[in-house]
């Protein structure tokens, strides 16, 4: 079998004379032990020969069943590992990229990226929870913790782990989210809110409460997606912003289009809207901002050219975080919705200005508009199914889990009609001596009704 142990110190044969084994040139110094010539792992020194007959043994059981893996593969620091081997393989759009390299680089590899792949246990995994959890909220935590999981999954998988230690340790239990229910605003919210932004900004309000688009798809929505014969818009891109602030358009959320009824009285504004403020030409990078390498590349990333219909007032696309400080939060402070808390230096080219620190309030942005619109729906008694396909979810069991409490009524419809169907079936009028005839006269239910 292959596999074998070297004793470095004495030479392989023993001298013709004496019939001894001679020393090395290395008598005395290093690992005396090497174990030697297993297919596919690396040789190894021991200090002592029990040392390497354990680790040939072992290393021997492990190639045979393809489960092998050299610690020191393992001794990989984790910022290295995914700086220099994980991320560079990635192939995400940037719109996922984006936020995943800042969860990462912002809060994993600060807390945990000093540790080698190997020394990554129960005890690291626990800190590392502890630590994450000072930093951000439960849900973000528990984002951040599907990032490390997949690292670690592609290290087993690279060969440099043997087990991922986020699913090898039961007693780490990965962070949860609290989960809240989804909360939708009222119509008088909606309107003061609308008020509150600036003319030009308002149709923003009636498009997320009347289709539930999110935000980037809003700000990416064009005229020409309007079909005002057939009464519907079609959701067919977004408007996002790389870690640069570099705009380009990409597909919706889930990577899928989808088409909306609309109202008259949405369409109305529309058009008012379109007159008033008439839609800009905006030509932007499709899918990724980076110099194609190819022709598949080339013709992927063809920029497209559509006419938005939300711009700002220098007729600019609009860039989100600079409209949700600059004119959503006001809205909502002038509403009533939220608080200004404080105020903050910013430094603005070689200019400092004080600008106004905002309450934190992540359930009373943008994207409340959409929830509200879901509450409307569902409320009228449209069906869960057809929600779903206008929200863009990936099926309708993620519409009914984020907002199955929107459905006060549900069942009470079902169950009208079973009453009524009930009241009105028909008697059976069987034999006066029938099994059936005495069973139910001994019920205890006969009196009921």
């Amino acid at each position: 079998m292959s596999g074998y142990i070297e004793d470095r110190w004495l030479k392989k044969r023993p001298n013709s004379q004496t019939g001894k084994r001679e020393r090395t040139a290395r008598w005395g110094t290093g690992a005396r032990y090497r174990v030697k010539g297993i297919p596919g792992v690396k040789d190894r020194s021991f200090d002592s020969s029990e040392d390497a007959k354990t680790w040939l043994a072992t290393a021997k059981t492990d190639t045979s069943r393809s489960e092998f893996v050299d610690p020191r593969d393992g001794a990989i620091l984790l910022f290295d590992y995914v700086e220099q081997h994980w991320w560079p393989s990635r192939t995400d759009e940037p719109s996922t990229a984006a936020p995943m390299r800042s969860r990462i680089w912002r809060h994993l590899l600060p807390l945990l990226g000093s540790y080698a792949l190997r020394d990554i246990d129960a005890a690291a995994l626990r800190l590392f929870k502890a630590g994450l959890l000072e930093r951000v909220d439960s849900s973000t935590a528990e984002v951040i913790w599907i990032h490390l999981a997949t690292i670690l999954a592609a290290a087993v998988e690279d060969g440099r782990l043997t087990k991922n230690p986020c699913k090898a340790h039961r007693t780490v239990k990965p962070p949860r989210r609290i989960k809240s229910k989804a909360q939708a605003w009222t119509r008088e919210r909606v309107a003061t809110v609308r008020a509150g932004l600036q003319e030009r900004y308002r149709f923003a309000v009636d498009i997320g409460v009347g289709l539930g688009l999110r935000q980037g798809e809003a700000f990416g929505l064009a005229e020409e997606d309007f079909d005002f014969e057939a009464m519907v818009v079609n959701v067919r891109r977004q408007l996002r912003w790389d870690h640069r602030s570099r705009p380009y358009f990409c597909l919706p959320k889930g990577q899928k289009t989808r088409t909306v009824p609309m109202s008259p009285n949405l369409a109305r504004r529309a058009k008012a809207h379109v007159r008033k403020f008439p839609s800009t030409e905006c030509t932007l990078p499709w899918r990724n901002l980076e110099p194609p390498t190819n022709k598949l590349e080339e013709r992927q990333r063809k920029p497209i050219t559509v006419n938005l219909i939300l711009t700002s007032s220098q007729g600019n696309r609009i860039l989100f975080r600079t409209w949700n400080e600059k004119s959503w939060k006001p809205a909502l402070v002038a509403a009533g919705v939220i608080k200004v808390v404080g105020e903050a230096i910013k430094k603005s080219g070689a200019r400092l200005r004080t600008v106004p620190v905002y309450e934190l309030s992540r359930k009373d942005m943008f994207h409340v508009l959409r929830h509200t619109y879901a509450s409307v729906q569902l409320e009228a008694g449209e069906s869960i199914v057809s929600l779903s396909e206008w929200l863009g979810h990936a099926s309708p069991n993620i519409t009914l889990d984020h907002y199955a409490h929107f459905m006060p009524s549900a069942g009470r419809r079902g169950l009208a009609a079973m009453d009524d169907w009930l009241d009105d079936a028909p008697e059976q009028n069987g034999p006066e001596q029938s099994p059936l005839t005495e069973q139910v006269s001994e019920s205890p239910w006969r009196n009921l009704g």
